[in-house]
Formats: structure tokens, sequence, C-alpha cells
């Protein structure tokens, strides 16, 4: 089978391709840290935070589909198997059984606030080398510093 080649290569191909992986990684386990969240979630603040649990497992999907796409655009292979995903995140975990609304705020809240600092890293880590992986993403810093916002504000 024949290689897929893209239109960046060398040292600024290695730096994206690590940089699209660490994002992959970061937005493939947060779908799955907020529907954890999101199925054992209980307390007085239940429905608007399950609500939101489910925006941010959206937001995650759509990007981490797209920043996939974009490594194979670049002829680079993205990797979001469940192995590489446990081995390589950064993202605390959630307890196990149920999780008080209180407690899934603050959790959401520091694990959001990891994911945006290390998106704007990235973001600036790309803006030489392909600025069109920048673009893609400063549209995942937006959303995740907008929800890490929105869970703050009920800390």
């Amino acid at each position: 089978m024949a290689a897929i080649t893209g239109p960046i290569t060398g040292e600024a191909k290695n730096t994206v391709a690590e940089v699209l992986q660490g994002a992959l990684v970061d937005l493939i386990d947060l779908s799955l840290v907020a529907k954890q969240a999101h199925w054992n979630l209980v307390g007085p603040h239940f429905r608007p935070i399950h609500l939101q649990l489910d925006e941010v497992t959206s937001l995650a999907r759509t990007h981490m589909d797209e920043i996939a796409e974009r490594a194979v655009a670049l002829g680079i292979n993205p990797d979001g198997r469940a192995a590489t995903v446990a081995r390589s995140t950064k993202l605390p975990q959630p307890d196990g059984g149920w999780l008080e609304d209180g407690k899934v705020v603050a959790t959401m809240t520091d694990l959001l606030d990891g994911i945006s600092k290390r998106m704007h890293e990235r973001v600036h880590t790309t803006e030489e080398p392909d600025p069109v992986t920048q673009d893609l993403l400063i549209a995942v810093a937006q959303e995740i510093d907008k929800q890490h916002w929105m869970f703050q504000a009920q800390r």
C-alpha cells in the first residue's frame, strides 16, 4: 500500500505529528471522562451538569475527528487506540461509582484547564510549521476555554 504524503515534510512534519497526536489523545480521553461522569452523576445540580457533559463529549468527538483527519491529510497516522490513549493520557481520571455534582464540576474544571494549557502550547508550536493545523487547534482551544469557564463558574 502506498504511503500518503502531505504538504509538509521533515522536522516540521514531526513537530506537527507530535502536536496532533497529543491533541487527539486529549480529546479522545476527554470524551470518555465526560461520558463516565455523565453516566454516574448525582446531586441537586444533576440536570444542567448532565447536559453540559454531553456538550463536552460532543465537542471532543467532533474535534478529535477533525484532528485525526488533518493528520491523515499530512501523511501522519493518528493513533486513537484504547491502549495508546490509556498509556499517553495526561487527564486525571474520575473515581469509580457515583460522582457528586460538586466533585464533577471541580474535576472537569481542572481537567479542562490542563487541556486548555496544552492546546494553547500546541497553537504556539504550530504557528511556523503549519498554520492550517494551528487554525484547527485555535478552534479547539476556543471551545475548551468556553467549557472551562462554564464549569469554573459553577464552583
